[in-house]
């Protein structure tokens, strides 16, 4: 029997035209401590440090359609924020740069757009 190796997951990555915009729209969302940067990449750490967020710049990023149709870009993943308040949350995402999607799937849950077009979710038990 092979001994199963160990693992760490250590960030979810996005790609977006410009890596430093996108994470910094992030750190603004977040509170999040800039942990690595270079040119085309940048790593934000949670305060915990066990798992944090990448974002590395794509030369041919092509902006995802949520919800998408036939035809559209599709988005890879999506990122969910549990949060106290949707409303304060939201307030908070919004001047932080993102846009409220258009459309809304669930009452406990709020989608909205980075600026790179990412949805992504906050959500309340």
């Amino acid at each position: 029997m092979v001994d199963k190796p160990r693992m760490t997951l250590t960030a979810t990555v996005l790609g977006a035209s410009d890596a430093r915009a996108l994470a910094a729209f992030y750190q603004r969302l977040l509170g999040w401590a800039v942990k690595q940067e270079e040119p085309d990449w940048v790593t934000l750490r949670a305060p915990d440090g066990v798992a944090g967020l990448s974002f590395q710049t794509e030369p041919a990023y092509v902006r995802p359609t949520w919800p998408a149709g036939p035809g559209d870009q599709q988005m890879m993943m999506h990122l969910d924020i549990e949060v106290d308040s949707l409303d304060t949350a939201g307030a908070h995402a919004v001047a932080a740069g993102a846009t409220l999607a258009e459309h809304q799937p669930q009452d406990d849950v709020r989608v909205y757009l980075d600026p790179a077009g990412h949805p992504f979710c906050l959500w309340t038990r």
